[in-house]
């Protein structure tokens, strides 16, 4: 487990910013960057599985651009 996700404590918060739109590929949500499975299975996913979506949504952050964004 990398050092990212040892540092997020229990219970792991979501990532959810109350901003619910999917980009227009239907890949990732443009408030939070989780994808729809990721979403789903939030609720009932295990600490480990919710610090390891959290290490994704860093890398992502820094990689994925969407339309409406400035470069």
């Amino acid at each position: 487990m990398s050092e990212a996700t040892n540092i997020i404590s229990s219970p792991v918060p979501s990532p959810c910013v109350s901003l619910c739109k999917m980009d227009t590929e239907r890949r990732y949500c443009m408030g939070c960057l989780r994808t729809i499975p990721e979403i789903v299975a939030w609720s009932k996913a295990d600490d480990d599985y919710k610090r390891a979506v959290w290490a994704e949504l860093a890398q992502r952050r820094a990689s994925v651009r969407f339309d409406d964004e400035e470069p």
